[in-house]
């Protein structure tokens, strides 16, 4: 399957696999498609790490790196970041968390745990920690560098497009996309409100024709509700030149997402999904909880990054740890970013299995389409 972005890329197939996983990532690639890594789940030292170990299992085959870049943060020292930043949660959230965790009797984190996110990288969520991310990545052979909030600094396009990297970016509304077009991105990726993570409230049928008219000829992929072949057909059929796949992957083998969230995922409805900065500060789908119910309950705003995932970070370690040895009230309160299609999940599958399904299956679609033209 040919279309501008496998062109411009020098892949297979129209699809892109967007994970924090690097044996995601890494399949995805081998499969054809083009696996990129959520570089923000790193510190800059384990970046390096996991972009090296993705070079020795992709064998030169192209790869790339997504990042957030914040336009609007909370400030800190730099002297000890972490602890003036911490230094600026209101009490009245922090009362709010001990008296969740006292209520569903979550125990402290084990010392033995390794929590999947901590203080250190939520704190870099900030211009200076996407920087060091960013050099991180530039340093290493990737393909394409996508930013997933707000404009990219024009250092970051200047500076990948020196190195031959293809600078890409995701938007919620066709002025967000006029905004990259200036900016000098060269791939715009339409992701519709379906979509886990971070996301706007238009639908990807919506949005998806509204960025390809001020697209200005640069390749555009869709988002959200992608994963499927017959979704990713429907992508193309509005005029799209791939699909970028984010949910599909935490239905993988290969994926570091706790297994009690997987558990929650499969047994998940395509309405169990809400939009929440409870996560992030930030408008985020995710799998509604108790953790959200009594979010809203309480009436607490949400904090400026990178405050509340600072806020909520250790919360949700203790979680994760207690919901992996089955503990019932963290069950009730886990959760993680998912989107809409997490109602199509029925069993874990290897990523390799996904990518060529999706891919047959889209290839069919397309082909029983062209059939029916008269």
């Amino acid at each position: 399957m040919r279309t501008a972005f496998t062109d411009l890329m020098g892949i297979e197939h129209p699809l892109v696999g967007f994970n924090r996983s690097p044996a995601v990532v890494a399949e995805v690639t081998n499969a054809g498609g083009l696996g990129v890594l959520a570089a923000t789940a790193y510190t800059p030292e384990q970046l390096d790490a996991q972009l090296t170990w993705i070079e020795e299992q992709t064998d030169g085959r192209p790869h790339g790196v997504d990042l957030l870049v914040p336009e609007k943060v909370a400030i800190g020292d730099a002297g000890d970041l972490v602890a003036s930043l911490r230094a600026q949660i209101p009490d009245v959230h922090l009362e709010f968390v001990e008296r969740l965790m006292a209520k569903y009797e979550i125990p402290a984190i084990p010392a033995e745990a390794t929590p999947l996110v901590n203080d250190e990288i939520a704190a870099a969520l900030n211009p200076e920690g996407a920087q060091a991310l960013i050099d991180v990545a530039l340093g290493h052979p990737i393909a394409l560098i996508a930013n997933a909030l707000g404009t990219p600094p024009a250092s970051l396009v200047d500076n990948a497009h020196e190195r031959g990297v293809i600078v890409a970016a995701l938007v919620g509304r066709a002025k967000h996309a006029r905004r990259q077009v200036e900016a000098g991105v060269d791939v715009l990726i339409a992701q519709g409100t379906e979509a886990g993570g971070h996301t706007g409230t238009i639908a990807t049928t919506v949005l998806t024709p509204e960025v390809i008219s001020v697209a200005q000829g640069r390749p555009v992929l869709t988002a959200g509700g992608v994963a499927s072949g017959q979704q990713m057909a429907a992508g193309l059929a509005l005029g799209a030149a791939g699909v970028w796949c984010g949910s599909v992957w935490l239905n993988s083998i290969e994926d570091i997402t706790p297994d009690a969230i997987k558990r929650k995922f499969l047994s998940a409805r395509s309405s169990d999904t809400l939009r929440s900065p409870l996560r992030t500060g930030k408008p985020a789908r995710q799998l509604r909880s108790a953790y959200h119910d009594e979010w809203e309950a309480d009436g607490l705003p949400a904090l400026p990054m990178p405050l509340q995932p600072m806020l909520v970070n250790e919360a949700f370690g203790r979680i994760d740890a207690a919901a992996a040895e089955g503990h019932a009230g963290a069950l009730a309160l886990e959760t993680f970013f998912i989107g809409q299609v997490v109602g199509a999940f029925a069993r874990l599958r290897p990523t390799k299995e996904i990518v060529e399904s999706m891919v047959s299956d889209c290839d069919e679609r397309l082909r029983e389409l062209a059939a029916q033209l008269r």
